[in-house]
């Protein structure tokens, strides 16, 4: 299972937000670009870096981000407000693989032509509230269940999903064991969301997730990415 470290970043800050709510911001450090080279030192396996003001339509971090992908060898998987398929091709010149939530959703033939130029490096998010998935930062409903949105997009040749549990985003209560547990029979599932422990951690790949993000528990100390490693 691949440990994957977060980098967020809203208004040139690394952040944490709780349930996406920005008035929950806490800032961890005000240089993302030493915090992503932290995490490659520390032995991530790749860093999932997240334009929140891209998310939310508020402004944008791209340039932090190219900065980002030449400081470190890491693989970058980059999401957040990435609506356009000029802004993808953006991402992917820099980029090993793309997270891709709204436009997914609202234009999934445009996902169709993404993954047939760029086999294996298009993962669609699903962020999940009561088992709605919701795009637009959260804030909007796709009106589709996990399992239906899942299905949608193995169907067109997707194999990868990251799956966010809203509910539990940054609030160290514990991973959605059972969501990640029935989308991991049919695809291949990046976890996220309320890991607390190194517990948290086993329960998700016993799960049979590929792979797991950790951002809060990192930043607050409460696990480490060696250790992490060594039970994944």
């Amino acid at each position: 299972m691949k440990v994957i470290a977060a980098v967020d970043i809203m208004g040139g800050c690394v952040v944490r937000l709780v349930k996406g709510d920005p008035a929950s911001k806490v800032e961890y450090s005000n240089d993302p670009v030493e915090t992503a080279k932290k995490w490659e030192l520390a032995g991530a396996d790749m860093l999932h870096v997240v334009d929140l003001d891209a998310a939310f339509s508020t402004g944008s971090n791209s340039e932090l981000i190219a900065r980002i992908s030449e400081a470190v060898r890491v693989p970058l998987q980059i999401a957040g407000g990435i609506r356009s398929v000029e802004k993808a091709e953006d991402i992917l010149s820099i980029a090993a693989r793309l997270v891709i939530g709204t436009m997914a959703y609202r234009e999934p033939e445009v996902v169709r032509k993404l993954i047939k130029k760029e086999p294996g490096r298009i993962v669609i998010s699903v962020d999940q509230m009561d088992g709605t998935v919701m795009m637009k930062g959260w804030k909007e409903s796709t009106g589709m269940r996990v399992s239906d949105a899942i299905s949608q997009f193995i169907a067109i040749g997707i194999d990868e999903f990251l799956l966010t549990s809203i509910d539990r985003d940054g609030t160290l209560q514990g991973p959605d064991i059972k969501t990640l547990a029935d989308a991991s029979v049919s695809a291949r599932i990046i976890a996220s969301g309320g890991i607390s422990s190194i517990e948290d951690v086993i329960k998700i790949k016993n799960a049979g997730c590929s792979s797991v993000i950790i951002g809060k528990a990192m930043y607050e100390g409460k696990v480490n990415i060696e250790k992490v490693k060594a039970v994944s």
